[in-house]
This record gives C-alpha cells, structure tokens and sequence, in this order.
C-alpha cells in the first residue's frame, strides 16, 4: 500500500514535467499509477475518468483529484489536486510577470510552434493507447468511440448528452432491457452581466463560472474565456489572448491553467490567484462530493456497465478534440513533420522522456522561426 506522500509527490512531479495537455496527461496517470505502481486499480481509474468526464471542469485535475480520494478521501484528493495544479500555476505567474515587465514575448509564438507541433505526436500516441486498453474487442464500445471521436471533430466540442447516451446505450446492450432511468441534467451557460464590481470580484464570478458550468477538456474552456476576457469585459486584446493560450501549452500540468496567466494580466498576482482558485474550486466540489457514492456504488453491475460505455464515448471524444487542435496546430509541412517525428521517436524510443522531446520541439521552432 502507498503512502498518501508518496501520492503527493507523484502529482507534484506529474504537475511539473507532465507535458501534452489532458490526454496525456490522464493516459500518464494510468501508465503509471495502474500500470506501472499498481496503486490504482483498473476499475478505479475508470471510474474516476467516468465522473470526469460527467462534470463541469478540467478533464486531468478532476482525475487527480478522484485517485487522490480513492485511497485517503478527502486529504488525498485535497494534497492531489493542489500538488498537481501548483507547479504549472507558478510557472504561469512567471511567464505572466516577464510578458508584462517586456512588452510581449515574441519569442513564446516561436517555442509555442515548435511545442504544439510535438504535443500533437504525444497526444495521438497517447489517445490511441487509451481507446485500445479501454475498447479492447468489444464492438459497441468501438462504435461508441468512434461516433463521439467524429462528432466532436465536426462540432468541435464535446457533446455531454452524446457521452450520457453512450453509457445508456451499453447498458441497454448488456442488460437487454431498462429496468431503471437515467436523469440528463444539462447545464445552461449564461453570460455574467458585467455590473459594478471590482475587477477581482469580476474575476472571480466569471472564472468560477467557467469551472462550473464549461464541460470538456484542455481547450474546451478557450471559446468561454475568449468571450468574456476579449470581447465582453475587455481585459485582454485578441495577441494576448492568443499568448495566454500558448502559455498553457508550453507549460505542464492542466491545460486550464491559462486562467492564471489571464489572471495575472487583468490584475497583477491577485487576479492571477483568484482566476485560478475560482476556476479549479467548482472541479474540486464536483468530483469529493459525488465521489463517495460514485465509489460505494460503482461496482454495481449495472452501474458498471453505464460507466463502461461512458468511457468509451469520453475516450472517443479525447480522440475527436486531438483531431480538432491538429486542425488547427498543424498548418504547414515543418509542423507536420515535428508531429511525425515525435510520434515515430516516442514509438521508437519507448523509454524517451515526453519533457526531453517538447524541449527539443521548443528548439527546433526557434531555429525555424529565426533562422531558417
């Protein structure tokens, strides 16, 4: 049995050198924890990325903080979700406080090409792995994927009631009949009216609004936040939001971390840990409170076969969101190529270190960007 600071230092490394966004990020967790530590159980895991998936909020935080409850409840999931969000929050405030004293970092855009490119290869690698531990054979499973993997490609966000249904479905499937209901509650997104408050209480409702009600992974929460830093209060123009974006690709941990860097923009190191904590806080509410049901009742058969199909969809959804950023990554041959190349060495080279080829990438987008 691990200890809880054993635990604790896995996410603290994790938060630090955890390069790739939610996917890969998720898939480290169980090629480590399950896999390799075999600290985790199998069906744990799943079960944490099925109530992810569910609510509002980062994907990967939301899964840290269900394995950190698992074993040492409310403390684990309390020490996991700060050590793992900690590293890459500080290292935002950072880079926040050097693009404020230089005007810009023109030099973020050149490492930001190279990295994305990379963090593309991690990705795809790293959702492949998933959908074949989690689909195996089964069929309906791989259909499940694969609707909510084009689904999410064509609409470019992920679909709540589509991934419920997946759940329903293969339960329908492998009970043969519906003996019990399932309630879909769906969120309404409302824009905050921007009423007098001061900025750190403007800060705080809006970004507690995008951890609260913003369902889906990494750049799920881009479009929200676009709408309300740039268009509605004004806080960021259209470069600096687009710098605020880089930055939490180029950094580890939860890709959602941006919002500290947004944060740290619109009101200095205040705003940066008030934007932060009001976004991460409604995740960490989301995930302890049901947690302890979910896990008393998730071994149920039925129950099990619901967070089966869940799981599928969630993965297939992974899938569809990697398609979308390498859409949107991928615009030229040298981006295709960084793409390619970390994709072949990570298969070649299974031992390689994921933090050792995003800095390579880094460099590499230098010197194309600068010197070619």
């Amino acid at each position: 049995m691990y200890s809880l600071w054993q635990l604790t230092f896995y996410f603290l490394k994790l938060g630090t050198l955890g390069f790739g966004g939610p996917v890969a990020l998720v898939e480290y967790m169980h090629r480590d924890l399950v896999v390799g530590k075999k600290w985790i159980a199998e069906e744990d895991y799943r079960e944490g990325l099925a109530l992810a998936q569910l609510a509002p909020g980062p994907l990967a935080a939301q899964l840290a903080i269900y394995l950190g409850f698992v074993h040492h409840g409310i403390v684990g999931a309390t020490l996991t979700g700060v050590t793992f969000c900690l590293p890459s929050f500080l290292m935002v405030v950072i880079l926040g406080a050097v693009y404020v004293a230089f005007d810009g970092l023109p030099w973020m855009q050149a490492v930001f090409y190279g990295v994305g490119a990379s963090v593309i290869g991690i990705i795809t690698l790293s959702s492949y792995k998933l959908s074949v531990k989690n689909n195996s054979k089964d069929v309906w499973l791989w259909v499940i994927f694969f609707v909510l993997a084009i689904t999410t490609f064509i609409l470019e966000k992920e679909s709540i009631i589509l991934i419920l249904a997946g759940g329903v479905l293969i339960w329908v499937v492998r009970n043969k009949k519906v003996s019990s209901s399932f309630t879909i509650l769906s969120p309404f997104l409302a824009q905050i009216p921007a009423i007098e408050f001061s900025t750190l209480t403007q800060i705080a409702i809006f970004f507690g609004t995008a951890g609260a009600f913003v369902f889906g992974s990494g750049l799920a929460i881009v479009p929200f936040l676009y709408g309300g830093v740039v268009t509605q209060y004004g806080w960021l123009n259209e470069q600096q939001f687009i710098d605020a974006v880089a930055v939490a690709m180029i950094t580890p941990g939860p890709v959602v971390i941006t919002v500290g860097f947004i944060g740290y923009l619109v009101a200095g190191f205040p705003g940066a840990c008030v934007a932060a904590l009001a976004t991460f806080l409604p995740c960490y509410l989301f995930t302890i409170i049901p947690a302890p049901y979910f896990k008393k009742y998730g071994k149920n058969p039925g129950i099990k076969t619901f967070v089966d199909g869940i799981t599928a969809a969630a993965v297939g959804a992974i899938a569809g969101a990697v398609l979308v950023m390498g859409k949107r990554t991928l615009l030229d041959v040298p981006s295709m190529l960084i793409a390619i190349a970390t994709l072949l060495m990570l298969i070649r080279f299974k031992k390689i270190k994921e933090p050792l080829v995003i800095l390579i990438a880094a460099l590499v987008g230098l010197i194309i960007k600068f010197f070619i």
